[in-house]
């Protein structure tokens, strides 16, 4: 299963609600990459539903399979693990990192159990998730060759369009004495193979090695012609 995150970067969010037995469930799926981004995410969906008796909570950040990627989960007063591992589990089982998930609780006045606590934690999470992918906000994390392209300003727009449509990914571009594109590929050579003849010959890829980077999901990055 692919690495998926929010589409935005840092801070990019989506929010929804459910209600199980007058009880109300809400969920902020935040985009995070670091244990105080997390935990400044969860801060202030508490001041923001300061009256909502919990405010759990799970976190992925890193790579899945890395040896420094955290997990966390917390149940914030809930019964131990009906809240924070399910609301984690729900993130890792749809493949989500780099994502904090925090779930306000405003209590209906019916007690759903332990079991009830677990799958209304775990559906607030995956309904979150449901909504980010059918609004088009998921992106794949994937590691990809970073290179840099310097081309004249007057050729760069025309090169950058031929590139797009050829589904070579433009991280963007730096303006100065020349435009210089920022690309990320998974396949040097094809990628070479592009340019050349988008270019003419005329400008040549400098590698910047490799890096964690946003492409499209499902990925579909290719250098057909």
């Amino acid at each position: 299963m692919p690495d998926l995150t929010l589409h935005g970067g840092v801070g990019s969010r989506v929010d929804t609600e459910i209600e199980v037995k007058r009880s109300r469930f809400l969920c902020r799926l935040v985009r995070t990459e670091t244990e105080d981004a997390a935990r400044a995410a969860v801060d202030e969906a508490r001041k923001e539903h300061w009256s909502a008796r919990h405010h759990c909570s799970a976190f992925v950040l890193g790579p899945t399979g890395t040896p420094d990627q955290v997990r966390r989960a917390n149940d914030d007063g809930e019964p131990s693990g009906t809240a924070g591992r399910p609301m984690l589990e729900a993130l890792s089982g749809r493949g989500f990192v780099d994502c904090t998930a925090v779930v306000s609780r405003y209590f209906g006045g019916t007690l759903l159990g332990a079991g009830g606590l677990v799958r209304a934690y775990s559906d607030a999470v995956l309904t979150t998730i449901d909504e980010a992918r059918f609004r088009g906000l998921v992106v794949q994390r994937a590691r990809r060759e970073l290179f840099t392209l310097a081309l004249s300003h007057a050729d760069a727009g025309r090169i950058e369009a031929e590139l797009r449509q050829r589904g070579v990914l433009i991280l963007g571009t730096d303006y100065g004495e020349d435009a210089v594109l920022r690309i990320a590929h998974d396949d040097a050579a094809l990628l070479a193979a592009v340019v050349a003849g988008v270019t003419a010959g005329s400008a040549q890829l400098e590698s910047l090695g490799q890096e964690w980077v946003d492409v499209a999901y499902p990925a579909a990055i290719a250098g057909g012609t």
